[in-house]
Formats: structure tokens, sequence, C-alpha cells
């Protein structure tokens, strides 16, 4: 059976990949783009780099617009990046039947509740498979015995999450400083290949 994983290039979306392949899913690589900067570039590397097929998702600009209002209005990107999140996950559900990411157990945002879980399998018919059992530490570990991962400061070229888009058109609307403090620097991790047996 077929299945995705919602993708950035990060470790979190790349372990989820291997699992399933392992379960034997034919898995494909999805990087949702609004279409105001290239952000799935980084993500489509990563995904050549540990040989699975990448997907660009075309999604829906408006939905990206009404999430930026909702973030400068919030201050913050939580329930913005929760909104497209959700998007991303019914875009997929038209060409899946089972949606994956690298959403672990105690990440913040994106995060659905179980209601919104429930919601979103039964009206679209698909499975939804998250790490939720995984924490931070774990997820560490496991990528660091299988993944050659890059970390260096999160940048418009390393990065494939939602949030470069969301970064972009703040900057256009409100100045790159107004993206700046609602998204500080911080480290980003990018898996760049294999690591080899030593």
């Amino acid at each position: 059976m077929n299945a995705c994983v919602l993708y950035s290039g990060g470790k979190d979306s790349s372990l989820m990949a291997v699992i399933l392949q392992k379960l034997g899913y034919e898995v494909e690589l999805v990087t949702v783009n609004f279409g105001t900067f290239q952000s799935w570039k980084a993500a489509a590397e990563s995904a050549s780099n540990i040989g699975f097929k990448h997907r660009v998702l075309e999604a829906d600009r408006n939905v990206l617009e009404s999430a930026v209002d909702t973030i400068i209005k919030d201050g913050f990107p939580n329930n913005g990046i929760n909104q497209i999140h959700l998007h991303a996950l019914e875009l997929a559900s038209s060409n899946y039947h089972l949606i994956a990411d690298g959403t672990r157990r105690d990440d913040r945002v994106p995060k659905l509740n179980i209601n919104q879980i429930q919601s979103f399998e039964d009206r679209n018919h698909v499975q939804y498979m998250t790490l939720a059992g995984f924490g931070h530490k774990t997820i560490e570990d496991l990528s660091e015995r299988l993944f050659t991962v890059k970390k260096e400061l999160t940048s418009m070229e390393n990065n494939s999450d939602y949030e470069i888009e969301i970064r972009h058109m703040i900057g256009e609307r409100e100045g790159e400083e107004a993206a700046f403090n609602i998204f500080p620097e911080h480290v980003q991790s990018r898996v760049i290949g294999w690591r080899e047996n030593e």
C-alpha cells in the first residue's frame, strides 16, 4: 500500500519514512508548498540523498494568507502552523490512504488533538500515523544510528518546514524584523544522507 510522509527533510520525518518502508509500505515523501517561495528544495535534496521519492503538493495560497493573519494577530506561530498542517493533511488525503508525519510526543506544534485526528481519519477514510510515542532523546538516538545529519542555523535555503513560507510572507507584509521576532534564530537539523557503517 502507498503511504506518504509530510516531509521537511529533518530527522523526525525521515525516521517515519524508514519505519513505514520497513513495514512494507511504498513510501513517498511529500512537501506542501503554497507557491510563494520554493521551500521544498531542501526536502527534495534530503529525500534524494536517502533514496525516497519526493513530491511537491501545491497548496491554496489563501490558506497560507489566513494562517499568516492568525500568526500576526496572535504574535506567535502555533495556531497558524496548526491551520497549515491540517490543510496539508487534507491535501494528502486525496492521494494516499496512509498519511504520516514526524510529529513526536514532546512537540508543541504542529500537533493535532485526539478529536482532530479521529475526525480527520473518519471524514477522509484514511489512517494517520505519527511518532507520538517517541520523545526527543529517542529520536536523536535513532536518527544518529541511521542518518548523517547537518545542524546549522535555519535559513530560507536549508529548511522545508511550514515556517519558511510563513516567514517569507510575513517579511513581505511586515518586514524582516517582524518575521524574525516571530521566528527567532534557531538551529535546524537536516538529513543529508545515510550514516556509513564504521
